[in-house]
């Protein structure tokens, strides 16, 4: 590919020119005694995060870890200052409420995530950086989506975007694999993706297809600064082909070896620092 691919004219190689985000239990979690409709926040990285961010309602956190534990002292401190009361419960207290496997003996009961919209993500702020979207067509993993969640935000992401149906729910299990990185990185929910990328196309952002069968490779790709938005399928199935004719290119990450394919999360975790190295 090309240096810098401009905004108008002919388009690179390969590609063509031009809701409110669930966040219930969801994956098997009780609802807090009193509080109808708080989330279960688990696991120390999370819970952490949960506090410092200060972004939504934090009714209690639950703790059966010692207090020796350095994350755990860390999170029963960010409670103390916020305001928050700290309950010590049983080890299997807080594994009966769980939604997750391994909440680490921490979890916390909060108000649901603020909704956003796409119009939310491109908004444009004074002093803020362009645009940098990751748009997931059909994950329905919620460890994929809370890692890409992790990486995206790692990366310089500012905002997530995934469809309303056949994604999976942003609760406990992939709140607690983003790690926290759903406390500081917004998240639209669209009724579709194919036609939330013809809306960014036309707000002037660049849709790249991540496709392993593109030819170009990622790194041939000069992304700048430009508003841009990465765009990745479902393992096997890939993009839908409607939502990858939407895309203005796309690439691929070239692979090495026997298999044919990268993980999601660990490909939009290549893409996405890619991105970042050419921003900077």
């Amino acid at each position: 590919m090309s240096p810098r691919p401009p905004r108008r004219g002919r388009p690179p190689a390969g590609g063509r020119r031009p809701g409110a985000r669930r966040a219930g239990a969801g994956d098997g979690a009780a609802s807090t005694l009193g509080r109808p409709g708080a989330v279960p926040v688990e696991g120390r990285q999370a819970v952490r995060e949960l506090l410092r961010a200060g972004r939504r309602t934090v009714h209690e956190v639950l703790v059966s870890a010692p207090d020796d534990a350095g994350p755990v002292a860390e999170i029963v401190d960010l409670a103390a200052r916020a305001g928050v009361p700290v309950r010590r419960v049983p080890r299997g207290t807080i594994e009966h409420l769980a939604g997750t496997d391994a909440p680490q003996g921490v979890l916390a009961w909060a108000e649901p995530l603020p909704e956003h919209d796409l119009d939310d993500l491109l908004r444009s702020r004074e002093g803020a950086p362009a645009p940098f979207l990751v748009v997931l067509d059909g994950v329905t993993d919620p460890h994929n989506l809370g890692a890409v969640m992790r990486s995206a935000l790692c990366a310089g992401a500012t905002g997530v975007v995934v469809g309303r149906h056949r994604s999976a729910p942003l609760g406990a299990v992939a709140t607690k694999a983003a790690a926290g990185a759903v406390e500081w990185l917004p998240v639209a929910e669209v009724g579709g993706i194919p036609a939330a990328l013809t809306s960014l196309v036309r707000a002037g952002v660049w849709t790249v297809a991540l496709d392993a069968d593109a030819r170009a490779p990622l790194w041939e790709l000069d992304l700048g600064d430009q508003p841009l938005a990465l765009v990745l399928g479902a393992e096997g199935r890939g993009l839908s082909p409607l939502a990858r004719r939407r895309c203005d290119v796309a690439v691929s990450v070239p692979l090495h070896g026997p298999l044919g394919s990268l993980n999601v999360s660990a490909a939009a975790a290549v893409a996405c620092f890619e991105v970042a190295r050419r921003r900077r």
